[in-house]
């Protein structure tokens, strides 16, 4: 496998819809209620947000390396148990650790940038809280991951701070709308996160990673799930009844039939590993729903608002 390859693999990069979607969404929120939108500053956001994923994913995989998570898990999944690229030998330690430092140089250097052309310091703040957030999710003594703060921060990082700071970019302001309409992708997110933990559950409480699932129970965490799934869609059902999203985002419930296929499959094969890989794809096929289908509704709202 030639470097760029061993590079794509390590950063995980088929999964960066996971950023890709709530920034989308941000940015189409924005323009349905301001009317405009910003192409140059809208990939800059792209940009950085991908980066500042590709630095998190390296340095999890790092810190879980440290702890011997992912070297003794023996259930990984090609959605679950990090990227592989320390255990197989395509990369040593000290350069998947060097990567994820350029990776967050990149974002830092986007996020720059987006505080020179916005007003305020709104872009700095934000990312240093997801710096906090994706850096300390598995580093440290006491790591978010490992002391039943994952899912929260997983929550914040991949759907409350791209929502708000992709929204921010483009309206030059912050809005109570961005915060409470990025709850949709963000629960969709974490269920992804959530149903990996399935799978790594053995090795995760062999050095006690204690994530929701390890401290609930595979039975009693099921509930979990179907919480982040169904809440979801009655996130945006609420937000619509609100008036904060226009009702052309109800546009997601075409994605319900999926949602619903994945729940049976979660629910069905929750206890084995191989039969739950589609359910775990199932996941990150609804978010990916969800986010375009709420970005579609948004620009549909802005091009006929009035």
């Amino acid at each position: 496998m030639n470097g760029v390859k061993k590079w794509i693999v390590a950063i995980r990069a088929p999964f960066f819809t996971g950023i890709a979607m709530p920034i989308i969404f941000g940015a189409t929120l924005a323009y349905y209620e301001a009317g405009n939108f910003h192409w140059g500053l809208f990939f800059v956001t792209l940009f950085g947000g991908i980066c500042a994923h590709a630095a998190a994913n390296l340095s999890n995989d790092f810190f879980d390396h440290k702890t011997s998570d992912d070297d003794i898990n023996a259930n990984f999944t090609p959605f679950s148990g990090g990227s592989r690229a320390i255990q197989n030998k395509l990369l040593t330690p000290r350069a998947v650790l060097f990567g994820a430092i350029v990776c967050y140089a990149l974002a830092l250097l986007s996020g720059i940038y987006l505080t020179m052309k916005t007003p305020g310091y709104g872009v700095l703040i934000l990312a240093a809280a997801g710096f906090i957030g994706g850096f300390f999710y598995t580093a440290g003594r006491y790591a978010f991951a490992y002391n039943r703060l994952g899912e929260l921060m997983i929550l914040i990082n991949f759907g409350i701070l791209p929502v708000m700071g992709s929204y921010y970019v483009q309206a030059g302001h912050f809005a109570w709308s961005s915060f409470w309409t990025s709850f949709p992708i963000g629960f969709l997110i974490t269920a992804i996160l959530y149903i990996n933990e399935y799978p790594d559950y053995d090795a995760d409480k062999a050095v006690k990673k204690n994530h929701l699932v390890v401290t609930w129970g595979k039975k009693n965490a099921v509930y979990g799930y179907y919480f982040l799934i169904f809440g979801s869609y009655a996130g945006v059902l609420a937000a619509v009844i609100a008036g904060i999203l226009t009702p052309y985002t109800l546009i997601v419930l075409l994605s319900l039939p999926v949602a619903l296929k994945t729940v049976r499959l979660f629910a069905g094969n929750y206890e084995r590993i191989k039969e739950l890989i589609p359910a775990q794809a199932g996941t990150i096929q609804v978010h990916a729903l969800m986010g375009i289908l709420l970005s579609i509704g948004c620009v549909a709202g802005g091009l006929l608002k009035g």
